[in-house]
């Protein structure tokens, strides 16, 4: 009879293991990043909290920006899971154009709250010389398109000008929704969404934006979508 061969457990472990360093490294970089800055992140200040040797960590990451390429995978993941539940929704019936852009915007401004050392690293340029790898860039990139993709399914839907671009569009929200961000970590970090001054101005400013891009007598004709279409998620 044939000796059965055993399964490789020990492997499995150790790659289980390896992995959950890496993580708890991760999660320690961004707590350093969240007190310190982005560019105050040190491989020695993580070794320390972690009760290892500086050069044990180069088996994880061989250099300080394979490590900042990590994080800035990770904040990229999620960011794009956050607002990907928004793409997916589908537009209510009765829902205004200002009304789809604060809730989309809302999502967007909460999570950089919550994740300022992330937000430091995807949206500004806080490492000299870093770029981030493509594999790390893709989930930026991914949601990007959806975005793009959602302003065109407006258009589609009527709620939106169709006399203008859907890539300048996204362009546009962009930068507004970007300078809230900035301007609310760079002047009230520790204010949260609710209590926060810039962060107020939201509804008004999508207000403003749904005014502009609105469609009307002087833009091109647009339908505005059958009952069907608002039932189907933004995706």
């Amino acid at each position: 009879m044939r000796e059965a061969v055993p399964a490789p457990a020990p492997a499995s472990r150790r790659q289980r293991r390896r992995q959950e360093t890496i993580e708890e490294v991760l999660g320690i970089a961004v707590a350093i990043m969240a007190e310190q800055g982005v560019a105050g992140l040190s491989t020695g200040e993580i070794a320390r909290r972690m009760g290892i040797r500086p050069p044990s960590l180069y088996g994880y990451f061989p250099s300080k920006h394979a490590l900042y390429d990590a994080l800035f995978a990770r904040g990229a993941k999620s960011v794009l899971a956050a607002m990907s539940e928004v793409f997916a929704a589908p537009v209510a019936g009765d829902g205004t154009l200002a009304e789809v852009m604060r809730r989309g915007g809302e999502t967007f401004v909460r999570w950089s709250l919550e994740h300022p050392a992330y937000s430091q690293l995807l949206f500004w340029r806080p490492v000299p010389g870093f770029t981030p790898s493509p594999e790390a860039y893709e989930p930026a990139l991914e949601l990007v398109g959806l975005s793009i993709e959602r302003f065109a399914r407006l258009q589609r839907l009527g709620l939106l000008r169709r006399d203008v671009p859907a890539e300048q569009i996204h362009r546009d929200w962009t930068i507004l929704i970007a300078g809230v961000v900035s301007q609310q970590l760079s002047n009230e970090p520790g204010a949260d969404f609710g209590t926060g001054r810039f962060t107020a101005a939201l509804p008004g400013l999508a207000a403003m934006f749904a005014r502009h891009y609105e469609p009307s007598a002087t833009s091109a004709p647009t339908g505005r979508g059958t009952h069907a279409d608002r039932d189907r998620p933004d995706r």
